[in-house]
């Protein structure tokens, strides 16, 4: 999987502004997920990231990269927790959690829309998709808001403009190890 892929979908998580992000892979024949994902790993782990095959299906992997510090944060607000406890998450700690989050992308029907949780949406976002994708949206950009438009669309500008940021710095040489900081919490 490229840098360059990486830094389409992951910026602001790299940047330490987001809590994590997903993005779907295409897996070429003798490719080596596991080995690709090691390898993000290393190059990651010391900035406080965290790499993660969620699922592979055929020829497709999709992949998380999280902060833990920061996902950590998210599903103990008391609303996350809810939302988690009443889709049959045990939320005692959020590797439990992406435990559970993986088995919920193999075995449910639909998709699990609790995931915005895993990435840094705010709950009560995520709490209307889940009631009513269509009912009550203020303004959308990475997710769709229902609460605090305003505090929204400032969020998705400042993801963009990192995300351009980064593409910017990455066709100027910077790798993916430079452009990823450790946050405080780290």
């Amino acid at each position: 999987m490229s840098e360059e892929l990486v830094i389409e979908h992951c910026s602001p998580t790299l940047a330490g502004i987001k809590t994590g992000s997903m993005f779907t892979t295409r897996v070429e024949e003798g490719t080596d997920i596991y080995s690709e994902i090691r390898g993000l790993n290393n190059t990651l782990r010391d900035k406080g990231l965290r790499v993660i095959l969620l699922k592979q299906s055929g020829r497709s992997a999709l992949i998380y990269i999280y902060r833990p510090d920061h996902l950590k944060k998210d599903l103990s607000d008391p609303k996350a927790s809810v939302i988690l406890k009443n889709k049959g998450y045990d939320c005692s700690c959020p590797e439990v959690c992406i435990v559970q989050l993986v088995r919920h992308l193999k075995e449910d029907a639909g998709f699990p829309h609790e995931v915005g949780l895993f990435l840094g949406y705010p709950p009560s976002d995520v709490e209307g998709f889940m009631k009513d994708p269509s009912k009550g949206v203020k303004c959308c950009g990475c997710w769709k808001a229902y609460s605090e438009p305003e505090k929204a669309r400032k969020t998705f500008k400042r993801f963009n403009r990192c995300t351009e940021e980064y593409r910017r710095m990455n066709k100027m040489g910077k790798s993916l190890a430079q452009l990823a900081v450790s946050t405080d919490e780290a």
